[in-house]
């Protein structure tokens, strides 16, 4: 199969608004669970996910945590200006930024760009028995983004900063504003890493009980970090998917994980489609180790490589890259595009929400089942699942590898 030229148009379906879910269900784990297996679909509901699983599995989990990305800010003359965090432009390493104090900057979206030709935006409010003032500044244009600078006078970290004035993003098809309830309900029980903009939404099903009875299976939960950027709901515009250029995102794994994926002989159970992307990735970060290449997996490299490395010795080369850099994380960004045409290395099982048509999330689980994904797609429409972000979820099994 030409990946290239593939046909976006090939990827569509009717999905009506009333079935997108504008906020999640009371209980989690009681939403709706899709099971489809060897071409057969049933449901059940998630709190019944563990006992679907094989015993003594990996299920690997993205740990990325929401940040409060957007903030308003309103000039003199009164229009409203929205800057929307992407990613840190300095420090360029989240953790680092958001540990700044007095100053930053990042890569930013600007919602009324036209407004803001120069000068500097300033916003001041109170914090308990004090004030803080932060001020924005555009430093210049960085692609499709502006560089915008950070000042602020209080004795708080960047993190402290986002927390007080920022605004959770929630995704734009809900076509609401954020609520309070969003803060909690729009973050994973497992999330630790701040630094995503939208989250990996397939993980907002999971409850205590829920892991608990994982964990109960003997099944090994492996966490890896991959911060989800705006790029995720950009939809294709191109009529193949070979015009469509991909955003790049950061992910971070500890050598315990690729450890441990070893150990189980490459294969893995991803929790949504971004832990797959990071999966996925690594096979193809093993093949850039050894070659002695920059660990960035560009788009089209896995249609474009001839697969002579097998999954373990793809991981055993990333870990040799490893212990010659002397790293025990691993830090590396992705371009993947999993589409129709690709060969999954690692991921076995997936589980994941129902995404937006004619989107590459959608591609994605079309190359895991294949034209199946109509099938799916369709029992899910005719049986009253709740779709997108907080919608409900599916478990799809494969064996043909």
């Amino acid at each position: 199969m030409d990946t290239k030229h593939i046909q976006i148009r090939n990827y569509d379906y009717t999905l009506p608004d009333e079935r997108i879910a504008k906020f999640p269900l009371p209980e989690r784990d009681s939403s709706k669970l899709l099971v489809y297996e060897g071409g057969n679909i049933s449901e059940t509901t998630f709190r019944s996910l563990p006992s679907l699983l094989p015993e003594g599995a990996l299920m690997v989990f993205n740990n990325t945590r929401v940040i409060q990305a957007r903030l308003h800010f309103r000039k003199g003359s009164g229009a409203l200006i929205e800057i929307f965090l992407l990613e840190p432009a300095e420090p360029a390493e989240y953790q680092e930024n958001f540990a700044s104090r007095g100053r930053c900057s990042w890569y930013c979206l600007v919602g009324n760009l036209k407004k803001w030709k120069e000068g500097k935006l300033t916003r001041t409010l109170n914090i308990g028995h004090s004030t803080l003032t932060i001020t924005a500044e555009r430093i210049g244009t960085h692609g499709t983004s502006q560089e915008i600078m950070f000042t602020w006078d209080a004795d708080l970290t960047f993190a402290e900063v986002l927390d007080a004035v920022g605004e959770l993003p929630i995704p734009p098809y809900l076509n609401r504003k954020t609520q309070e309830s969003d803060k909690t309900t729009y973050q994973t029980v497992y999330s630790k890493i701040k630094g995503s903009v939208a989250a990996p939404t397939a993980g907002l099903h999971f409850t205590e009980r829920v892991l608990a009875d994982i964990d109960a299976r003997g099944i090994e939960r492996e966490e890896v970090t991959l911060h989800v950027g705006a790029g995720t709901f950009r939809p294709v515009k191109s009529e193949d998917i070979g015009g469509h250029d991909m955003h790049s995102e950061h992910i971070a794994v500890r050598r315990h994980t690729i450890e441990r994926l070893l150990a189980h002989g490459g294969e893995a159970i991803a929790v949504g489609t971004t832990s797959v992307r990071t999966l996925e990735s690594l096979y193809y970060m093993g093949v850039l180790a050894s070659q002695g290449k920059p660990l960035h997996v560009p788009q089209w490299m896995p249609y474009e490589y001839d697969n002579a490395l097998s999954t373990t010795e793809a991981l055993t080369a990333l870990l040799h890259y490893m212990d010659q850099q002397g790293e025990d994380v691993l830090h590396a960004s992705t371009q993947i595009i999993i589409a129709p045409g690709y060969h999954y290395h690692i991921v076995r099982r997936m589980i994941t929400n129902f995404h937006q048509p004619q989107s590459t999330l959608l591609l994605l689980v079309s190359a895991f089942i294949g034209e199946d994904w109509h099938k799916v797609y369709d029992y899910a429409l005719a049986h009253d699942f709740r779709f997108l972000s907080y919608g409900d979820s599916s478990l799809l099994n494969i064996s043909d590898f």
